[in-house]
């Protein structure tokens, strides 16, 4: 498991590897915010960024017309993340896998660009509960996540079927690979993928 606020102290004012990645691929991840627009009408509702960082994808999902809320449990990342000035952005100081603590609200679309895959298997079925919890009815997510590889002492990774395990409320409705030209050795050899779900309507 990474721990993060050892690396944003050791990156200090630098990139981060994932904040690289949202460099490299930023025009692709916009692309699949704008596609999450389709068939939706305004106000498109409240959305959670999970694992939110220092801001990378919080701004952008407020200037597509959600109510944005980022949560992280590294101090460091939301104190850089408030520090971009971001108003529109709501940042709060929690932990992914017991999302109940931070009264957080309810929301219609969940993010998470990186945060699953870098938890335990326990931690991930906390979040999963969390998330499930918070959702309101027909919420969707979209999650970005490494396939296992051969390089997993470097890159944490994770499986469909752990993701599916996770979230039984939720409805796996499309898997698509994301690009890895441009990433670099060894980010160019693996196998990131897009999951979208959304809240089974049973489940609401």
């Amino acid at each position: 498991m990474v721990n993060y606020s050892r690396a944003y102290r050791s990156y200090g004012r630098r990139d981060t590897p994932w904040e690289r990645y949202a460099k490299v691929s930023g025009e692709r991840i916009s692309q699949v915010f704008e596609q999450e627009l389709e068939g939706r009408e305004e106000p498109f509702g409240r959305a959670l960024d999970l694992g939110c960082g220092r801001g990378t994808y919080s701004p952008e999902l407020a200037a597509l017309g959600w109510d944005v809320t980022g949560v992280d449990a590294a101090p460091e990342a939301i104190a850089g993340a408030k520090a971009r000035g971001d108003a529109a952005v709501r940042y709060v100081l929690g932990d992914a896998t017991q999302l109940s603590l931070a009264e957080l609200g309810t929301f219609d679309l969940f993010v998470d660009i990186g945060c699953f895959q870098g938890l335990g298997r326990q931690q991930r079925q906390a979040m999963g509960t969390g998330v499930t919890s918070l959702a309101n009815p027909g919420a969707t997510m979209l999650m970005l996540a490494f396939a296992w590889t051969r390089f997993r002492s470097m890159i944490e990774g994770v499986s469909q079927t752990e993701i599916e395990a996770a979230f039984p409320a939720w409805a796996l409705l499309t898997v698509w690979p994301a690009p890895t030209a441009g990433l670099g050795w060894p980010m160019d050899r693996t196998s990131p993928q897009w999951y979208r779900m959304q809240l089974r309507s049973e489940s609401a």
